[in-house]
């Protein structure tokens, strides 16, 4: 008779820039998604705060309630609408549940790196020939068009089209994750366009599937297989790893801080270039990653602000302060661009101001 062994799947582990030990058990209904994200930061860790995801939701005796919103103890908190818990552990937080568990572990990652004295951006990230470049914007202002500019130049290193991470010091930190490439892209990023792939909506249509997507997003992260098609197969985008677009021999690590410009589009006909302060530049970063956060995300955060369990108080200061030192002296602006020019003028423009900038002809 022969003998059947059953071998245990191993844990995925991330080490974020080593301030983050982020461990994903086995079997956790939302790996995939997870591994797809935080894919730039798969292997062993030594960070002594850890961040551990499982898709088992643990018992909590005598929880208190929020209504029907939350329950919670000194340690823990559950949001039965997104069916999800959190609890904070001797080295951090374990987040728990059945669901797409990514727009929990973003803002609890964020609180530790904090802690680590880091914070994320929402932001367009190079390495300019040595000089780190943060490009701070909403969404659709042209991050991910710029950043196609810049690398296009000699020298430069893609670090972030999104998501990244400035420290106390003043060092920018990547974040390679996946690109979004969505059809206003197509000029800008012609080859990814080639060849039979999947179809995408038209860009008359764009704006209509987007706001679909994002009005169905709170529902689809419950169900992590129909999370994980709808990302891959949504016709509003596709998904593009920076290194098979660039090269991986042009993904750069980290860079000093030496430039920050906050992108925005405005109602007129004309660029407009503003000297602002350095707390102006480090309260405008703190709300923009907030409001670019999904809406369960932003529902974690103030669950845990009015349970005590992450005072908003102090996680906004924190997150203020590790921000504004790492801005220091570096100089910060606000690039306002016509809301009518097309993705393609708008990062030429944006290119351009970096270049003469950073090269010192401004």
């Amino acid at each position: 008779m022969t003998s059947q062994q059953t071998t245990a799947l191993p844990t995925s582990v991330f080490d974020v820039h080593g301030r983050v030990d982020l461990k994903v058990a086995p079997g956790t209904p939302g790996e995939a998604q997870l591994r797809d994200m935080l894919g730039p930061f798969l292997g062993p860790s030594a960070s002594a705060v850890q961040l551990e995801v499982s898709g088992t939701i643990t018992g909590v005796p005598a929880q208190s309630r929020a209504e029907d919103a939350y329950r919670y103890t000194d340690d823990s908190l559950f949001l039965p609408e997104d069916r999800v818990r959190i609890v904070r552990t001797e080295r951090g937080f374990a987040v728990e549940g059945p669901g797409e568990l990514l727009t929990a572990v973003v803002p609890l990652l964020d609180h530790l790196c904090i802690q680590q004295d880091t914070a994320m951006v929402h932001a367009a990230i190079v390495d300019f020939r040595g000089s780190g470049v943060l490009l701070p914007a909403w969404g659709g202002v042209g991050k991910t068009s710029t950043v196609a500019k810049l690398m296009a130049m000699p020298g430069v290193g893609f670090m972030a089209d999104d998501w990244g991470f400035l420290t106390g010091r003043g060092d920018l930190l990547s974040y390679a994750k996946p690109m979004f490439i969505k059809p206003h892209h197509r000029p800008i990023y012609p080859e990814l366009f080639q060849g039979v792939r999947k179809p995408l909506a038209p860009g008359w249509l764009t704006s209509t599937v987007s706001n679909l997507a994002t009005a169905v997003h709170p529902v689809i992260v419950r169900y992590p297989r129909t999370a994980a098609f709808t990302r891959r197969w949504s016709p509003e985008h596709r998904m593009v790893h920076p290194a098979e677009v660039f090269g991986a021999d042009k993904i750069a690590q980290s860079a000093p801080l030496r430039l920050a410009i906050f992108l925005e589009r405005y109602d007129d006909s004309e660029a407009r270039l503003e000297r602002r302060s350095n707390a102006w530049m480090a309260s405008r970063i703190v709300g923009n990653f907030h409001s670019e956060l999904p809406s369960v995300s932003r529902r974690l955060i103030e669950a845990l602000g009015a349970t005590g369990l992450v005072p908003l108080s102090d996680h906004f200061s924190a997150k203020t302060s590790v921000i504004a030192r790492g801005l220091g002296e570096v100089p910060c602006f606000l690039l306002r661009l016509p809301a009518s020019w097309s993705a393609d003028r708008t990062s030429d423009h944006v290119s351009a101001t970096v270049v003469s900038m950073v090269e010192g002809r401004a």
